[in-house]
């Protein structure tokens, strides 16, 4: 009897002392639009006029909240202490949405709410989101490719670079969110 009872509760102690991944840092980093809609902006758009944003392909690297940081063009490590709340396709795709409703007034939808009417279709690459520690910038690069209907489809290639003081969590999350914002932006003009 006093073995069925002490059975749970080693197996409870056992499981206290095992680690089931990397520690979560204390503060987990987000991108936040430079230019966003004001709370209370309606918005109304023909079927034409509307967009969809679907988030970008990432390579396997970008496939973690975690934040890379390449040297010597060939070798990936993880920045210790900074991290995403959401892996970067996922807050790109927003940021770029937010940036393109707010800069022309377009209704944005999200790539879940597609049937409605897809209008303009934005998909693409994130081909990098991550720190370059040779050149100590933070760098974002993505190749959009719009489908603007019909058989017209466009593609082009943004990249941004900023500067960072230090290679740390500290830096990190500040000059990614700018380098986004400057592609989000020339994203939008592309756009229209």
């Amino acid at each position: 009897m006093a073995y069925r009872t002490l059975l749970p509760v080693a197996a409870a102690l056992l499981l206290s002392a095992c680690s089931f991944g990397p520690k979560t840092p204390p503060v987990l980093m987000r991108l936040t639009a430079d230019q966003a809609r004001p709370a209370g902006t309606t918005q109304t758009s023909t079927a034409a006029q509307t967009m969809t944003v679907v988030p970008p392909a990432i390579p396997q690297e970008l496939r973690t909240a975690r934040v890379p940081v390449r040297t010597g063009g060939t070798a990936v490590a993880y920045l210790k202490n900074a991290q995403w709340v959401e892996t970067p396709d996922a807050l790109f795709a927003r940021l770029i949405g937010e940036t393109i409703s707010a800069k022309s007034g377009r209704v944005v939808l999200d790539a879940r709410q597609f049937t409605l009417d897809p209008g303009l279709r934005l998909t693409g690459t994130l081909q990098s989101f991550g720190v370059d520690a040779d050149t100590s910038e933070a760098v974002v690069i993505y190749d959009g490719v719009l489908a603007r209907g019909g058989d017209a489809v466009e593609s082009r290639r943004f990249e941004a670079r900023v500067t960072m003081p230090l290679i740390d969590a500290a830096s990190a999350g500040p000059a990614l969110n700018q380098a986004a914002n400057r592609v989000a932006a020339e994203v939008a003009a592309w756009v229209g």
